[in-house]
């Protein structure tokens, strides 16, 4: 596994960004400068982040989200195991 986390992600298991290895290895987002915890989706080249607004739900259960543009810098909390 890479150093580097992938350049768009998400947290939902039906979008096609989704990746439970990289989920389950700890991202964390960093957002114009402030350390988020409620991101749903992010694109650092596109520059983007999607957050849920408030509780509200969509017809299906799942959270409507807002897309917030801003510097995104995304990083493992955990250190990559060595290959062998």
């Amino acid at each position: 596994m890479t150093d580097t986390p992938p350049d768009r992600l998400s947290v939902d298991p039906q979008n096609p960004h989704y990746d439970e290895a990289v989920l389950a290895r700890g991202v964390g987002i960093r957002f114009n400068g402030q350390e988020r915890t409620n991101i749903e989706e992010y694109c650092v080249s596109e520059g983007w982040v999607r957050v849920a607004a408030g509780r509200a739900r969509d017809r299906r259960g799942r959270p409507i989200t807002l897309k917030i543009k801003g510097e995104v810098v995304p990083y493992f909390q955990d250190i990559a195991e060595p290959q062998q």
